[in-house]
């Protein structure tokens, strides 16, 4: 995934890039900046996590073809932690005003937000990995603990949010 501050500072002069590096603030540069990366890297999470979604609406409709209708009921648990995960990054308030308002970030903060980011990115992996699993086991005696997963995989996608949402709204004041 592109870096969101990458696109954010694209086009800007190089003192100013070099300005921002100075300033600690590691891709949340100023307040619009931080807003703006902040919101392209929800919007790039959610992008990845709709197309696991589709994914796993195809592999309901060849459950479905196939006659393994008892299975689709346990696949859609799954595909709607996915939708909900996805509906939280882009419902969400992008900037979490009071955190981005803030003149100075301490580096313990940042360091703490970008921990969840990170997180959160490796979460998006997760799901793949275990949309791929979910396909691998369709013929298989695996296919309920992977569908099993797959809805474990997104409630700890959801948590992983919701954390990275208490990580900013601890910051203000």
């Amino acid at each position: 995934m592109e870096d969101p501050l990458d696109k954010i500072t694209e086009g800007k002069d190089l003192v100013g890039k070099i300005k921002n590096a100075l300033a600690g603030f590691l891709g949340y540069v100023d307040r619009e900046n931080r807003r703006d990366a902040d919101k392209i890297l929800r919007e790039g999470i959610a992008q990845r996590v709709e197309k696991q979604w589709e994914r796993v609406s195809e592999i309901q409709r060849d459950l479905v073809s196939a006659g393994k209708l008892e299975l689709v009921d346990d696949l859609e648990a799954g595909a709607l932690k996915l939708r909900q995960f996805a509906d939280r990054l882009k419902t969400a308030a992008y900037g979490y005003a009071g955190f981005f308002d803030a003149v100075r970030i301490k580096s313990e903060e940042l360091e703490k937000l970008y921990a969840y980011d990170v997180a959160l990115l490796e979460k998006v992996d997760e799901i793949e990995r275990a949309v791929d699993n979910v396909e691998a086991s369709i013929n298989s005696d695996g296919l309920p603990a992977a569908l099993g997963h797959l809805k474990t995989v997104g409630q700890e996608a959801i948590d992983a949010f919701d954390q990275r949402k208490e990580v900013i709204l601890s910051t203000e004041g």
